[in-house]
């Protein structure tokens, strides 16, 4: 099983003393924190797309090729590309080129974006978001596995004897996770491909999670790719630590209490109770991940967000270690003694390669 860290990239003010970081710091943090994740003995790092304020993360690519060439073996991936707003074919290009510069230490989780003023920004209408969706990703799947493609659609111009390049690197194409916490469509879309479905997990109570994973892996089984405990499935999760359960609540309320997403609405004790955010100590944060597994089923990859609202640098870097020390540990044993052997792990681009070789 993959553990690892995902950032959203905010430049959020600190609460506390109401500094709040230049992009220029942000952007510097997160390669920081990609390399702490790895030393920390994780497996993942990923980063958000977004191209609207208080946000630094406009361009994962660049960002990630600059932590592939100071890490060794972290699988470098997006907490969101946004598969509506960006063109297909440059996706196809900018991921592939990732993919060589990193040695395949590469993956993606496409995603639909739900900030309504950005779809103009770049030409687009989000009330075709599921359309779009569906056909750029139709176009990107077939944009890596054709060396010439051929293709025409209602939302861009055709291609005509194109061919996408750099080609993916030993002709394996980056894996694909769709991401979602809403749209039933999407789970149907990663189903329909035999794709990875990842579920966001921070926001909503495990109830609504579990509808768009069961129907993910219920579909995955219908359209032939395995069984439904085979399917391929990601979540998220959102913890802050201290050794002391007491001391963390008292640390992190504030920056909870002013966040950009959830400030001044749910008390923290509220939302910590009916969502999977997690607040005390490392054990808490064990028994509470371990949980996850009873709820949706065997799963490949966890992912952690760890570094928004304002919290500092020092402080983010304390989170990583507790999870590489304490936490990370425990739940690669403990998920390990109950998995059964039919289901697989989360897939990398050397298995994915050999099961290429094995079918040629």
């Amino acid at each position: 099983m993959q553990f690892g860290i995902f950032s959203v990239g905010d430049v959020t003010q600190d609460p506390t003393n109401g500094r709040t970081p230049t992009e220029h710091e942000r952007i510097k943090n997160m390669v920081e924190i990609a390399i702490h994740t790895e030393q920390a003995g994780m497996d993942v790092f990923a980063t958000g797309e977004h191209h609207n304020p208080p946000f630094v993360p406009s361009s994962p690519t660049t960002t990630l090729g600059y932590i592939a060439a100071k890490t060794d073996r972290l699988i470098l991936s997006t907490a969101t590309t946004l598969i509506t707003t960006n063109d297909p074919v440059k996706i196809a290009e900018d991921f592939a080129t990732l993919q060589h510069l990193a040695d395949g230490r590469v993956d993606l989780i496409l995603g639909r974006g739900n900030t309504g003023p950005v779809y103009p920004w770049f030409g687009k209408d989000i009330r075709q978001g599921i359309g779009l969706a569906v056909e750029n990703y139709a176009l990107l799947h077939q944009l890596w596995r054709e060396d010439v493609v051929d293709w025409e659609g209602r939302f861009r111009t055709p291609l005509h004897g194109f061919t996408s390049t750099p080609r993916p690197l030993d002709g394996v194409p980056p894996f694909v996770w769709h991401g979602s916490i809403r749209s039933p469509e999407i789970a149907e879309q990663a189903a329909y491909y035999g794709d990875g479905f990842f579920a966001n997990n921070i926001f909503w109570p495990k109830e609504h999670t579990q509808v768009l994973i069961n129907l993910y892996r219920e579909r995955f089984e219908h359209y032939g790719h395995g069984t439904a405990e085979q399917a391929i499935v990601g979540l998220g999760g959102q913890v802050f630590m201290r050794h002391n359960s007491q001391d963390a609540v008292r640390e992190f309320r504030p920056y909870f209490d002013n966040a950009p997403v959830y400030g001044h609405g749910p008390s923290l004790e509220d939302f910590t109770e009916q969502t999977p955010l997690t607040v005390g100590s490392p054990d808490q944060v064990i028994e509470r991940t371990l949980k996850f597994r009873e709820y949706f089923g065997d799963y490949q990859r966890q992912l952690f967000l760890v570094d928004h609202a304002g919290l500092p640098q020092k402080t983010v870097l304390e989170q990583i270690d507790l999870l590489g020390e304490y936490v990370i540990p425990v739940l690669r044993k403990e998920f390990a003694k109950v998995r059964p052997d039919t289901v697989p792990d989360a897939p990398t681009h050397e298995s994915l390669k050999a099961t290429t070789l094995t079918v040629a």
